[in-house]
């Protein structure tokens, strides 16, 4: 019995570690809007793949909730945005970038949060005050996902 509990704990604690969860003290990277995009990457190394699809398809916090796409085993995929099919068609992965960073920097009366910013922003919950909701890694990863969209 001992064994089997030990190893819930252990799978919990790291499908835990998996979920996308404010990103907390660390330091922001820098970054630099030209034009409608953030042409460089927030990281050193290029984002994943598969690692951004299953933060897109998370539901308790990221794109599913307002934006459909090619998720077939997904039911209840959200319609109050665009759908994400063919993102990487419509977009360069720089223009995805800044609309993850900080969507109001190109629309501000948008309703999708800035991903990436905790500066000058209203209504923010206190757990996530001064803490952006993804991390760099975690924006490039859904970057690598979105541009991989091409149909």
């Amino acid at each position: 019995m001992a064994n089997a509990i030990q190893i819930l704990a252990a799978c919990l604690g790291a499908a835990w570690l998996t979920l996308p969860c404010p990103a907390g003290a660390q330091a922001l990277h820098s970054y630099a809007v030209v034009g409608d995009a953030i042409p460089e990457r927030l990281t050193t190394t290029p984002g994943d793949v598969a690692r951004g699809r299953a933060l897109v398809v998370e539901r308790s916090s990221t794109c599913i909730l307002c934006h459909s796409g090619p998720f077939p085993e997904l039911r209840f995929q959200g319609d109050l945005a665009p759908s994400l099919a063919g993102s990487g068609s419509r977009w360069s992965e720089g223009q995805l970038r800044l609309r993850l960073v900080d969507a109001s920097h190109l629309n501000a009366a948008t309703i999708m949060p800035s991903y990436y910013r905790v500066d000058g922003l209203d209504r923010v919950g206190p757990s996530w005050r001064g803490k952006p909701i993804l991390s760099a890694e975690q924006i490039e990863d859904i970057v690598a996902y979105l541009a991989s969209l091409r149909d």
